[in-house]
């Protein structure tokens, strides 16, 4: 399944409080209202099981070791401080989900401690992935039984990373800003969410649990072998026990077996189209913008999933340097009621045929394809509309998907799954008007780790894989704006029946995924030159049973808090540009470019402690790749400047105690002050 304030004047209040990324979000909205080197590339090395307990080396079977190169421009295939499974992704059969709780910090850290040395790298996942590519390739598409190996990684919610660092990790979290977000938790934010009466936090697994038993870790291991990953999750099991804390949920996963591998339980071959990276899959020389190999694979920034790097129109995160290099991690166990959501198809089926809005001897496959937007075997419906193809081998099915020519939904309906959760192009928030960019879309995507879990349903296989077994999807995503990305997907698009906006009737929700809701399914005309409606109401078959949002920090700041270290400095990062009205918030100080263009530091009166001067002229600001803070006119040349070039990888922050900073390592450059 794949699934502007007027200007601070000196002592004068400055602009209401607003963060970048406050900003962000209400741009997000108004998506729906109008917008207009070298490197191995064999086996990662063996390294210890996952787990604070000593165990089995979690390595790969080596095959010969071999080189293939990195190109240099690829520089996040080399990182080692990223967590592996937000870029490089784990892709195993197994996975199993431990939602975490302790009681005491101090030995929390020790196991932290312990913990460390196994958590899997974006460099060693990716370097893995790429061999075992190699591999499965030169085997004719075989999986080689011969590599297998452990992947480890930890995500930390709000209690979490408060409870390692012995303080609050934020020292500002604004309205609409995914540090508030996070901070809230997703049962507190369940309503805007849609999960609501069946799907309610109260009846949740995990994610919804007294403050005094909160998760505050999320360890994902995921395996080649189930048997090494039973090993591994007891000893976590008991790593986690020796450390006074408890496993509150334990969520296995696993493909499912023969004819459905690559499936989700409704049985449609789940080919998540993942976004391309840059700077970490390899542009097509012939098409820069699309990935080698994979035409239609849009490469994006970056920064769009991992906090740093830069994102889309350069927009500034506003988040804590700890936040640099990880991403928000949201992870969801999703209920599938298999024969009640096929039951439904074939009654809405009937109710078309009935209507002549559907061929008169059509399965109830052919409804259900318009429904998730994919035929059962991966075809895309806008590609093969009258009946399934299957897939070209060795070619993505979603190859020249776009939207583009069909924006009223006769091909792919405007309501169909894949089209909501990612509608490519041809949006056309109003009709008559040009489709969105499909730039504004790339800053809303969400790199997709999921897994199904439990049986598949075939109720003449035993009562173990009827329709009262528990069976779903492990919904994993990660991204560097949890409310820009995941909740607006959610909320302005998956959830909302106006969604494209301004049709008559509604397009209507997700009928897969989304809550109650009536859809409306159109055919054109005859003569094709308009359409006709019909009205199907769609129950919930698909039952949010917990969720939990946490954060996948990097090595250096996992390391740091297993000592209780944690920087809550806003970090403004090379690449990002501050445009008037963007704030950059830390609580007891806030650094905005007014609407003059004056950048100024404010203190928590709003009263301005230090500016540039630059009113009346500034434009933007950017810290530059040398480590310089510029202020810039229209034409983007230098009106004001730090004067600290010449230190690449300097970082800018705007510390809690007020202090604006430029540092070169530990070294200071440069020091503002709203003391």
């Amino acid at each position: 399944m794949a699934l502007a304030p007027p200007p601070p004047g000196c002592p004068h209040t400055g602009p209401a409080r607003r963060t970048v990324v406050q900003a962000a979000a209400l741009a997000a909205a108004g998506l729906t209202t109008g917008l207009a080197s070298t490197a191995r590339a064999a086996e990662a090395p063996a390294r210890p099981v996952a787990g604070p307990a000593a165990g089995p080396a979690a390595g790969p079977a080596a095959e010969p070791a071999r080189r293939d190169t990195v190109p240099e421009a690829l520089p996040l295939r080399t990182d080692r401080n990223a967590q592996g499974d937000i870029l490089a992704g784990f892709r195993k059969d197994h996975a199993c989900f431990l939602f975490l709780h302790f009681g005491d910090a101090d030995k929390a850290r020790r196991w932290l401690t312990a913990l460390l040395p196994s958590i899997s790298t974006t460099e060693e996942v990716g370097r893995f992935n790429q061999a075992f590519s190699r591999a499965r390739r030169r085997s004719g598409g075989i999986d080689p039984a011969s590599m297998a190996t452990l992947w480890t990684g930890i995500g930390l919610t709000h209690p979490g990373l408060r409870l390692f660092a012995g303080k609050e990790p934020f020292p500002a979290a604004p309205p609409g800003s995914s540090a508030e977000a996070f901070t809230q938790g997703s049962a507190a934010r369940a309503q805007q969410l849609g999960d609501t009466g069946t799907s309610a936090p109260q009846s949740w697994l995990f994610g919804a649990e007294e403050p005094g038993r909160a998760v505050h870790a999320v360890l994902t291991l995921a395996a080649d072998q189930p048997e090494r990953l039973a090993v591994a999750v007891a000893e976590h099991h008991a790593g986690t026990a020796e450390a006074g804390g408890m496993v509150l949920f334990r969520q296995d996963g696993a493909t499912l077996p023969g004819a459905l591998r690559g499936h989700e339980h409704f049985g449609f071959l789940d080919c998540i189209s993942q976004p391309g990276v840059r700077g970490f899959d390899e542009p097509d020389p012939t098409d820069p913008a699309s990935v080698l190999g994979k035409p239609g694979t849009r490469l994006i920034p970056a920064g769009e999933f991992v906090v740093g790097p830069e994102r889309v129109n350069k927009r500034p995160t506003g988040l804590p340097a700890w936040a640099t290099g990880g991403a928000f991690q949201v992870v969801r166990r999703l209920a599938q009621d298999v024969p009640g959501w096929w039951t439904q198809v074939a009654l809405r089926l009937a109710e078309l045929q009935r209507a002549g809005a559907a061929p008169a001897d059509a399965g109830r496959e052919w409804l259900g394809a318009r429904l998730m937007g994919r035929w059962p075997g991966g075809m895309p419906v806008a590609l093969c509309p009258a009946a399934e193809e299957l897939p070209v081998p060795g070619k993505h099915p979603d190859v020249g998907l776009d939207y583009s020519q069909d924006p009223q939904g006769w091909r792919m309906p405007l309501f169909a799954h894949i089209r909501k959760g990612n509608p490519r192009g041809g949006l056309v928030l109003t009709p008559g008007r040009p489709p969105v960019a499909q730039a504004e879309l790339d800053a809303r995507r969400l790199m997709r780790r999921g897994i199904p879990y439990g049986p598949v349903y075939k109720p003449e296989l035993g009562e173990e894989y009827g329709p009262q077994a528990a069976r779903g999807l492990v919904f994993v995503c990660h991204q560097s704006d949890l409310v820009g990305q995941f909740e607006l997907v959610m909320r302005k698009w998956v959830n909302d029946p106006d969604f494209p906006a301004g049709r008559n009737p509604r397009a209507g929700c997700d009928p897969v995924l989304g809550p109650d809701s009536a859809i409306a399914f159109e055919t054109p005309s005859a003569d094709g030159t308009g359409s006709r409606a019909n009205t199907l109401h769609f129950g919930r078959f698909v039952r949010t049973e917990g969720s939990v949002y946490a954060f996948s920090p990097s090595l250096p700041v996992l390391r740091g808090l297993a000592k209780g270290e944690l920087d809550a400095s806003i970090e403004f990062h090379s690449g990002s540009v501050l445009r008037p009205g963007d704030v950059l918030d830390a609580g007891k100080a806030r650094l905005t470019l007014d609407a003059t263009g004056d950048l100024a530091l404010l203190d928590t009166g709003g009263t301005r402690t230090w500016h540039t001067y630059t009113g009346g002229v500034g434009h933007d600001a950017v810290l530059t790749p040398e480590g310089e803070l510029l202020v810039r006119d229209a034409d983007g040349a230098t009106v004001w400047s730090s004067g600290t070039g010449g230190h690449p990888g300097a970082r800018l922050l705007l510390r809690p105690s007020g202090e604006l900073v430029i540092l070169d390592g530990k070294r200071v450059l440069w020091k503002a002050s709203a003391s």
